[in-house]
């Protein structure tokens, strides 16, 4: 009966043992099958993968490239040739006063700032056109440009001047965004107040 008892504690303590075994192989065997399938579906077996990443690769590098040349020539404007196409013909100097004022805060002042403004072109109507379907998106990233001023860029010699370089650049750059065309060459100061 003893002799039982000790085979019955060793079969008990060996049982275990057998079953963390075949637990980790178990394991391992699954984590095995699921790497191999990732791989697989993946394409990592796949001897035309990497041919087809490079390609990928070099087709979005063109890509990049192309909206890159026609986002410098949209910033570069119409060349003589286009500006002598029936299409885009230059005409006299065009006005258009945006009739309300823009009115923004100094920074880290008490001041305001009030100013109208006039664009002028030299190409068709169609910027002027442009220009009032665009009014509110136009305003609001003028007023994003009035925003940032601060007092001491008032006494600079040539503020005004930069603050209508800085405008025309917003101008054309919304124009250019919803019609692929700014064409706005100058923008004046009708009236210019700071209080």
């Amino acid at each position: 009966m003893a002799d039982e008892e000790i085979e019955a504690g060793e079969g008990a303590k060996k049982n275990p043992v057998m079953t963390y075994i075949l637990i980790g192989v178990g394991l391992v065997v699954t984590l095995a099958i699921t790497i191999l399938a990732t791989m697989y579906f993946v394409g990592f077996f796949d001897p035309d993968s990497a041919e087809r990443i490079e390609a990928t690769v070099q087709q979005l590098e063109m890509d990049a490239d192309e909206a890159r040349q026609r986002a410098e020539d949209l910033a570069k404007g119409p060349d003589k040739e286009t500006l002598d196409s029936p299409e885009l013909t230059r005409f006299e100097n065009t006005y258009m006063e945006i009739e309300r004022p823009l009115v923004a805060n100094i920074v880290n002042s008490r001041k305001v700032m009030q100013i109208k403004v006039a664009i002028m072109t030299h190409y068709d109507d169609r910027v002027v056109a442009n220009m009032e379907k665009h009014e509110f998106a136009i305003r609001s990233e003028m007023l994003d440009v009035m925003r940032k001023i601060d007092d001491s860029r008032l006494s600079e010699p040539n503020f005004r001047t930069d603050l209508a370089e800085q405008l025309k650049l917003a101008v054309n750059s919304v124009l250019e965004k919803y019609e692929d065309f700014g064409g706005v060459e100058e923008v004046m100061f009708t009236e210019f107040v700071v209080q």
